[in-house]
């Protein structure tokens, strides 16, 4: 079985889950990358998310003997035969202990920020991780959790070693696994997309997750802590269902009070509308007063098949139909803002909207402003010389390939353009403080040619 990405392994691992329901379950995430799929299976569970960190307790002498675990709440596991094998003495675990402890109560702040851990007495905890290798890891969370008090321990992974399959599963009371191949390896050669999930990720999901029902205000992660945007507080937020040419596209629309524009999220292969980096430049945007619409542009059955996502003209098309839909909700004016393969699908819907025969015939169809982050502007060739949006290219100093092709766009653009340089960054902009960077360039350009020239123009 290979998966597209975390999210698309969250989802199919949600189904075999269904069975908890009744349960109502605590589903705790193992940071980082078990976070993205504990996500997809707490939404589909209706079930609250969390994270579950935990330190293994290494031989000072042999760091990758573990002698025991600790998690949050002084939930503490020691294999007593060990440390006496090892012969570690009880000042080396004390040693081991203090330090362990002290980058616990680090990683916990970082995802979690002020936000108290989840209660585990008397829950069913459902341990999620994007999958198994040796289970080491696992097997301590599971432990932790159940010195916190869960009365039941359910571990679900999407694909696991068969060796840690047979292992785990007397170790705790329950063991879903989608995938137990005997040739395995290594967890990564069982997903299309398995991108490192960075610390920015985790917490921007677990923020999400935590967000109350029906809540208008969205909230931001910044450096472990979260700041509320309290000027989205009379906004409004709303599930939808974009009529992209007959085609039912799910979408999140987020409307700020008085709002002026409305921007619009075409995402990159092997993503979609959850994705926590393009949902931070969101919520940037919002904070500045600007709408935002982010939607899948494939169905769920079409993202089964992977020619789909570089699909450029029906992606760009899906695009276009979708900015009518949302010009019949709103009069004000729609920018873009796309990542990766996505950033081609809106210059492409740009460029058909920009040409004069075009424009005449669909006004409906006009972008005022394009930003891609990460972009692969390229496909969108040779149609880039149609493009009349001001448009704003951003890539990371040091995804190399990407820039070079950039470049090679932006020498054949005619409209208004900038290709911004992020010091330091790689494709996903991961590093410290890149991401804000990103968003903090979006915001401008959109405030500019959208906000601002709407106000010159009235």
């Amino acid at each position: 079985m290979l998966f597209t990405d975390r999210a698309d392994a969250g989802k199919r691992l949600a189904l075999a889950l269904r069975h908890l329901e009744d349960e109502r379950p605590v589903v705790l995430g193992l940071p980082r990358g078990g976070v993205p799929v504990a996500y997809e299976v707490a939404r589909a569970l209706g079930a609250p998310l969390d994270v579950v960190v935990v330190r293994k307790l290494g031989v000072p002498y042999h760091r990758e003997l573990g002698f025991g675990a600790i998690g949050e709440g002084g939930a503490r596991v020691i294999s007593d035969d060990i440390v006496s094998r090892a012969g570690v003495g009880p000042h080396d675990v004390a040693a081991v202990e203090r330090a362990e402890s002290a980058e616990l109560e680090r990683r916990a702040l970082r995802f979690r920020g002020d936000r108290p851990r989840l209660a585990l007495e008397g829950r069913t905890a459902v341990v999620v991780d994007d999958g198994i290798a040796t289970g080491a890891t696992a097997q301590a969370a599971c432990e932790v959790v159940r010195a916190q008090g869960a009365a039941r321990v359910v571990l679900a992974v999407p694909v696991a070693a068969p060796d840690a399959v047979a292992r785990l599963s007397s170790t705790v009371d329950e063991l879903v696994c989608l995938s137990v191949p005997q040739m395995f390896r290594a967890v990564g050669e069982w997903y299309e997309n398995f991108t490192q999930t960075s610390d920015e990720e985790v917490v921007a999901l677990l923020a999400r997750a935590a967000a109350p029902a029906g809540s208008s205000a969205r909230t931001v992660a910044r450096n472990g802590t979260e700041d509320v945007a309290e000027d989205l507080a009379e906004g409004s937020e709303e599930e939808v269902e974009v009529d992209a040419g007959g085609v039912r596209l799910a979408g999140d629309l987020m409307l700020p009070v008085g709002a002026a524009a409305v921007v619009m999220f075409a995402h990159g292969s092997g993503s979609g509308r959850r994705s926590p980096r393009n949902r931070a430049v969101a919520e940037s945007l919002n904070r500045a007063g600007l709408g935002t619409l982010l939607f899948d542009l494939l169905t769920p059955a079409e993202e089964a098949h992977r020619a789909n996502v570089f699909d450029i003209e029906t992606l760009a098309g899906r695009l276009g139909d979708a900015t009518r839909w949302l010009r019949r909700r709103t009069p004000v004016p729609i920018g873009y803002f796309g990542a990766s393969t996505g950033a081609a699908a809106a210059l492409r819907a740009a460029a058909s909207a920009g040409t004069s025969a075009d424009r005449e015939a669909d006004t409906d169809a006009e972008v005022g402003a394009v930003v891609s982050r990460g972009g692969r502007p390229d496909l969108a060739r040779p149609r880039l010389g149609d493009v009349r949006a001001p448009t704003l290219l951003i890539v990371g100093g040091r995804d190399t390939l990407v820039l070079d092709l950039n470049r090679q766009a932006q020498a054949e653009l005619r409209c208004e353009n900038r290709l911004e340089v992020v010091p330091g960054a790689t494709h996903l902009f991961e590093e410290p403080g890149a991401l804000d960077k990103v968003a903090e360039l979006a915001r401008d350009w959109f405030t500019m040619h959208l906000v601002a020239g709407a106000q010159a123009a009235g």
